[in-house]
């Protein structure tokens, strides 16, 4: 049996570019700077030079403009060969937890600034813009939240005076990251990091992403109380009390999920930014909504990551220089 990496696109850099315009372009080939499908051809160099045009480089028609597959995706403006990037893809699409950019730097040769920038572009692909809500047609919906790593920076509160002071002590979930997450029994998967776990923003997640029809889990924190307005039903496990399961009432899809970030954070990535943790939290919920129990292979989810590289182009001024020098 051939390893998957052995295929012409991993190596070959016109077989790679071969590979994205077929998903790209599937409907035909569209102009990014002025829109117009099929009116194009491939850039020609002239006969009385010896440069030769780069690979993949088309010229629009209409606007006589050059374009490649690449403007206006993911890998616009990279030096890293597209070849590199499609088996940095399928590495973290078929990974169970990630690969850090050490790793990666190793592996595909690059330099780790290099690398820790393009495994955040390759997350920001991994972003659903699937907003359909969860749980139609009367299907089970788990809801939780859980706090991962510390806040950035100390929280202010206000004293009697109004002004603003750091408290030191107290609860210590004020002082980390609140994640909530929502997980349609044997489905998908939809997390949100949000400043403080409240009962507002709850209740504003599930209002903007659970069906009216679905049936909500929750565990007994207050956090879900009234949820059964905006529902069909809400049933809670007291987990307290040494309650895990009651029949189909239980938690235990999301808690899954959540096992799963945890452990990959800590021993994969291990270091954060706040900034960054929408993306991470992608990235698991990527391969979570990508997995082999709903007909996913390691193939498939790489595939299926091609599908989110138009538009989501990020630079390195906007994720962060200072943070590429404490990549994990």
């Amino acid at each position: 049996m051939k390893s998957v990496l052995s295929q012409k696109h991993f190596h070959d850099e016109k077989a790679a570019y071969a590979f994205i315009e077929k998903r790209v372009w599937a409907n035909g080939r569209c102009c990014p700077h002025c829109g117009v499908m099929d009116r194009s051809g491939p850039l020609k160099s002239k006969a009385e030079t010896e440069h030769k045009v780069r690979i993949g480089v088309y010229k629009c028609y209409e606007c006589r403009k050059p374009f490649t597959v690449k403007v206006g995706t993911i890998f616009e403006s990279s030096h890293i060969k597209l070849h590199i990037w499609l088996q940095a893809i399928f590495l973290i699409s078929s990974s169970k937890k990630g690969v850090s950019a050490n790793q990666l730097h190793r592996t595909l040769g690059i330099t780790l600034k290099s690398a820790w920038f393009l495994s955040h572009r390759i997350r920001e692909a991994m972003r659903d813009g699937d907003f359909a809500p969860l749980g139609g047609g009367g299907g089970i919906v788990e809801a939780d939240e859980t706090y991962f790593g510390k806040k950035s920076g100390p929280v202010p509160e206000k004293n009697s005076r109004n002004k603003e002071f750091i408290k030191r002590r107290g609860d210590a979930r004020k002082q980390k990251r609140a994640i909530v997450s929502l997980v349609e029994r044997g489905g998908r998967v939809r997390s949100f990091h949000v400043d403080s776990a409240t009962k507002d923003n709850v209740a504003s997640i599930v209002v903007n992403n659970v069906s009216k029809e679905a049936r909500l889990h929750t565990d007994e924190s207050r956090l879900y109380w009234g949820a059964e307005a905006h529902v069909a039903s809400h049933d809670t496990i007291h987990h307290a009390k040494g309650e895990y399961a009651r029949g189909e009432v239980n938690t235990n899809s999301v808690e899954g999920y959540f096992s799963i970030f945890k452990r990959g954070m800590k021993g994969i990535y291990q270091h954060c930014g706040e900034q960054h943790l929408h993306r991470y939290l992608a990235e698991y919920d990527f391969r979570y909504n990508n997995r082999e129990a709903l007909g996913y292979n390691d193939e498939d989810r790489a595939a299926h990551l091609l599908k989110g590289i138009v538009g989501k182009r990020l630079t390195y001024e906007t994720v962060g220089k200072k943070n590429a020098e404490k990549a994990a």
